[in-house]
């Protein structure tokens, strides 16, 4: 092998990671077709003004110029309101299949964008992050099911979520992507080093996987535009990847910009809004094909913000922090206990009061089926109810 092919070998192998078991040794599905779709709010979402305390006088005083009037709410029960930006999403929760988690975090927080988001997504905590993903190990190995097209796809470009030293996660802005790779044949070339072997069998399966993968998009039609900018994008081509059969379990969007450290009211605002507009439009289509029953919406951020405003009318890097759960086996409702606002943590952050794995484990035994998954430990009694049957 000369020194142009061990690039080109190097090169065709990054982006994705991909199981060494040849396709043809795989079992066929089970009938299992439920999925995950992860959100990514980047940039820390200040869960304060998301899902507002609007009865706790602390909420007002400690945000004097950037706390939501009742104008700017709508009301979800007698003590709590939602964002008026996430009106779309009120027909999902007065169904009552929207839940809010509240006062999520983890143990020894860190504050730092890069690390705490690696940590949520390997399931780590302020002292020490996993090597993999939080979700791969048990879905390649546990779900109870073969899958043959890929463990999950990322419409956004980082793949911490998916780190994995087997199976096949993949990342890529449209499904146009498998095409112009699927052309990319490169040569199965023979070598004795092990590693570079290992390499190109892995690349070889890839090449197999890209092309069932295309040939199900062939004769899918794109979906409907759905609202919300390059966020709405994301998750249109998440509406025909699911449309084309793909047997993919867990799908991962980003919306970007919730860092708002400056004149947040309007920055805010125009996100939650984007938000909302986008799944309210995914939620449209997915009952429409009538796989909203099939489907499991899930945000996440890296940290929550402080409860102070700052001087800049906006706030800080955080802790806690309240996500939604929806789909058409969500038991709505709020879930897990409010942090107190009065007795602060040092740094003006409230205590979290559920660990986020808690959600995790959840996630892996209440929806996939994996009662004995990575996160089995730590235990809610309070999310018990979170998901329920197929109605």
């Amino acid at each position: 092998m000369n020194r142009r092919q061990l690039l080109q070998l190097t090169l065709a192998s990054l982006g994705s990671s991909f199981c060494s078991r040849s396709i043809a040794d795989q079992l066929p599905l089970s009938g299992n077709n439920l999925r995950l779709v992860l959100v990514e709010l980047a940039g820390a979402n200040d869960g304060l003004n998301t899902l507002v305390p609007y009865s706790n006088d602390y909420y007002r005083s400690l945000r004097p110029s950037i706390s939501l009037p009742r104008q700017q709410t709508i009301d979800l029960t007698d003590d709590f309101a939602a964002h008026s930006a996430l009106k779309p999403l009120m027909s999902v929760w007065n169904s009552g299949q929207m839940a809010w988690v509240q006062g999520l975090g983890y143990p020894s927080p860190n504050r730092s964008h890069f690390k705490s988001i690696a940590l949520w997504e390997t399931g780590g905590d302020g002292n020490k992050q996993r090597r993999s993903g939080w979700i791969t190990h048990d879905i390649e190995h546990k779900l109870g099911q073969s899958i043959t097209d890929a463990h999950g796809i990322s419409l956004s470009e980082n793949m911490n979520l998916f780190a994995s030293d087997s199976g096949r996660w993949l990342s890529m802005t449209s499904p146009e992507q498998f095409d112009r790779l699927r052309e990319k044949n490169h040569r199965n070339i023979t070598v004795a080093n092990s590693a570079i072997a290992m390499v190109n069998r892995r690349i070889t399966e890839l090449e197999q996987s890209l092309h069932g993968l295309s040939s199900k998009l062939e004769n899918t039609a794109g979906p409907s535009a759905i609202p919300g900018d390059e966020f709405g994008y994301q998750l249109q081509q998440v509406v025909r990847l699911i449309r084309a059969g793909l047997d993919t379990p867990v799908y991962r969007v980003k919306l970007d910009g919730f860092d708002t450290h400056e004149y947040q009211l309007n920055r805010h605002s125009y996100l939650l809004s984007q938000l909302a507009s986008a799944l309210g439009g995914f939620h449209k289509a997915m009952v429409s094909d009538n796989e909203w029953d099939n489907t499991l919406v899930v945000t996440y951020s890296e940290f929550g913000r402080r409860v102070w405003e700052n001087k800049s009318q906006g706030t800080d890097h955080g802790t806690a922090a309240p996500h939604f759960v929806m789909g058409g086996r969500v038991n709505g409702g709020l879930y897990g206990t409010t942090p107190s606002l009065d007795r602060l943590q040092p740094g003006e952050d409230p205590d979290f009061t559920m660990d986020y794995r808690a959600l995790y484990g959840q996630i892996l035994d209440k929806w996939f089926g994996i009662e004995d998954n990575v996160f089995q430990a730590y235990q809610a009694n309070s999310l018990d109810t979170l998901i329920g049957k197929s109605s």
